[in-house]
């Protein structure tokens, strides 16, 4: 079972030095949040989605859909309740709730989906390196290198151990919701206890590579930014220019709402 987002290809956002492609990232969170109106998240949606179509990035985006959809569905509905606004629609949604709570469903939605793609595009050797080149400790950006490589793993583990109880006669798809959870519950322990023994495994392999007895290292991979690495710069530079604009002016703000 592939639990790995990260997606084999060489379209252009593959080649992109992991260093912009994070301040991408960030700049996409940032001009998010700024505006109130679901035009500006929903703008950036059509952009995460048209770059996950240049970077061949959709396997990763169908496995996290059901994630996807909860969230916006959910956040919309949420906000949409308890938001106010001045111009009723149905019931206690008014036409400012209602669009308050598109923007904010559309958010989260666009944050997510444009993390996806950045995984789906990086490896995590290259996202260690380039947290190394942006002056983090090396240990700390090995800890979080090998967090996105443990979440997987556990989750490949709980698939495992899932499909052979399920060949033991466990029944674990059968009933409501609640006494389908009920049914995973003996199934923590086992997951618990493989990754235990998989974070007790990559400690003594740390240990006997003598992990951090040197304070200076070398690396394998050499990052070195090139043309295209410097326009994804200017880009992540527009966006932060665009959060300060929209929250300098309060352009993206919904007349009439009242959270």
């Amino acid at each position: 079972m592939d639990v790995y987002l990260y997606v084999e290809g060489n379209s252009p956002l593959h080649r992109l030095d992991p260093r912009p492609k994070m301040l991408l990232v960030v700049g996409l969170i940032f001009l998010a949040v700024a505006a109130e109106h679901p035009l500006v998240p929903g703008a950036l949606l059509g952009l995460v989605l048209a770059a996950a179509q240049v970077a061949g990035a959709w396997p990763a985006l169908r496995r996290v859909r059901t994630i996807l959809l909860t969230i916006g569905g959910f956040s919309t509905v949420a906000w949409a309740l308890l938001a106010r606004g001045t111009t009723p629609l149905l019931g206690p949604v008014t036409v400012e709730s209602l669009l308050y709570g598109l923007g904010t469903g559309l958010k989260l939605v666009a944050t997510i989906a444009g993390s996806v793609v950045f995984l789906a595009t990086t490896k995590n050797e290259e996202l260690a390196a380039g947290l190394i080149r942006l002056g983090l400790p090396y240990p700390v950006a090995f800890a979080f290198s090998t967090a996105l490589r443990l979440v997987p793993t556990f989750v490949g583990t709980g698939a495992t151990i899932i499909q052979a109880q399920k060949s033991r006669g466990l029944d674990v798809e059968s009933g409501h919701l609640l006494e389908r959870m009920r049914k995973h519950i003996p199934l923590v322990v086992p997951i618990f206890a493989g990754a235990i023994r998989s974070a007790n495994r990559l400690a003594m392999a740390l240990e006997s590579k003598g992990f951090g007895a040197r304070p200076r290292r070398t690396y394998y991979l050499e990052l070195r930014m090139g043309p295209g690495d410097w326009a994804a710069v200017a880009v992540a530079a527009l966006m932060f220019l665009g959060f300060l604009l929209i929250r300098l002016t309060g352009w993206g703000e919904i007349p009439g709402l009242h959270r």
